[in-house]
């Protein structure tokens, strides 16, 4: 052995040695040091009070907007009548009690049950037509090579969701209306024209293709994000194997967006009851109530146009209470999937 090679030897031992624990006097390892206790709630507070200053005006909006108005649901239970006192609180405290009787004209309601089989008739379509289509193109600009190419192709998916309705039915009149380019257009050619937009028949699908035009970019979003964060070695190591690009997106791509899927979904069948009040309200009358009514135009109606504010009330707590329903079951739908859906088991 050289010389050269002593010393260092010396100094992995005394490394080795300097590591190990020391022991007392009869072998045995000294005591743990006991762990100290969590930060108090008051230096906690202290160290993150910047990102609780930045939440705070989100939760003042969800608490003013979202929670209590959830106070409201009392008026289903009362024939109110909001000019017993100026104060609208002062007139739901002195409003009679009817208890169930708001539900029982509601289950009787032939009304309510059509606004229910239009709502889910569009929800099915919706999910059908239009959940696809935002992880389709999603997954036709990832593959796009040139960044210049994928950004113009972004841009121009995204506009439409910064319109308002008024302009996206607009345009959409413009195109397929009595007077529109179509209709014109086959006029000139000795054909009779079309009014696609007063025609009650395909006016569920007209709907689904204006949901498609205006939102389907701003869905593209979440699910590049997704892919974004997909390992490029996965790919290279698929492509080594011979997988060619369908594979690689089956094996590789579709595994990575499943848990994203999965939780847009469930989200989306929780609202499922709410498929789009102004879009529907701009062309209810176009295309007649039996049509166009769901339960959202069904609760404005009677409550804001009848002032019948307790069977409206009432009508929307069904509603809400079926969501809720529809999101813990496609919930545990997502867990028995494998996957965590909104929140963990």
């Amino acid at each position: 052995m050289s010389q050269s090679t002593v010393p260092d030897a010396d100094v992995r031992e005394r490394a080795r040695s300097a590591s190990r624990p020391s022991r007392r006097k009869g072998g045995k390892p000294p005591p743990r040091r006991k762990r100290t206790p969590g930060l108090s709630l008051r230096v906690r507070l202290r160290r993150d009070r910047a990102l609780i200053l930045m939440t705070l005006p989100a939760v003042l909006l969800v608490l003013v907007f979202s929670y209590l108005p959830i106070l409201g649901n009392v008026v289903a239970f009362q024939d109110y009548d909001p000019y017993l006192s100026d104060n609208g609180f002062v007139a739901m405290l002195e409003s009679p009690w009817v208890g169930f009787e708001q539900f029982a004209r509601i289950f009787g309601d032939s009304a309510f049950w059509a606004a229910v089989q239009n709502t889910l008739v569009l929800f099915f379509l919706q999910l059908v037509l239009y959940f696809p289509v935002p992880i389709l193109f999603a997954l036709l600009i990832n593959s796009v090579v040139r960044p210049r190419v994928r950004a113009v192709a972004q841009a121009v998916l995204y506009l439409p969701h910064f319109f308002s309705w008024v302009l996206v039915v607009t345009v959409f009149q413009q195109i397929f209306g009595g007077a529109g380019i179509i209709a014109q257009t086959l006029r000139r050619h000795g054909v009779e024209g079309f009014d696609l937009m007063t025609d009650p028949g395909p006016f569920k699908f007209l709907l689904t293709a204006e949901g498609v035009w205006k939102d389907a970019g701003w869905g593209i979003i979440v699910f590049l994000a997704a892919l974004a964060s997909v390992n490029h070695e996965l790919y290279e190591a698929a492509a080594m194997d011979g997988a060619n690009r369908w594979r690689r997106m089956w094996h590789v791509t579709l595994p990575a967006l499943r848990p994203v899927i999965a939780l847009l979904l469930v989200l989306r069948v929780g609202d499922a009851l709410t498929v789009g009040f102004e879009q529907i309200l701009l062309q209810r009358d176009a295309v007649g109530r039996d049509a166009a009514e769901v339960l959202d135009t069904f609760v404005w109606w009677t409550g804001i146009r009848n002032q019948d504010f307790g069977y409206a009330a009432a009508a929307g707590l069904v509603k809400g209470v079926i969501g809720l329903g529809l999101v813990l079951t496609a919930n545990k739908v997502a867990h028995l999937m494998g996957e965590q859906g909104v929140y963990k088991k």
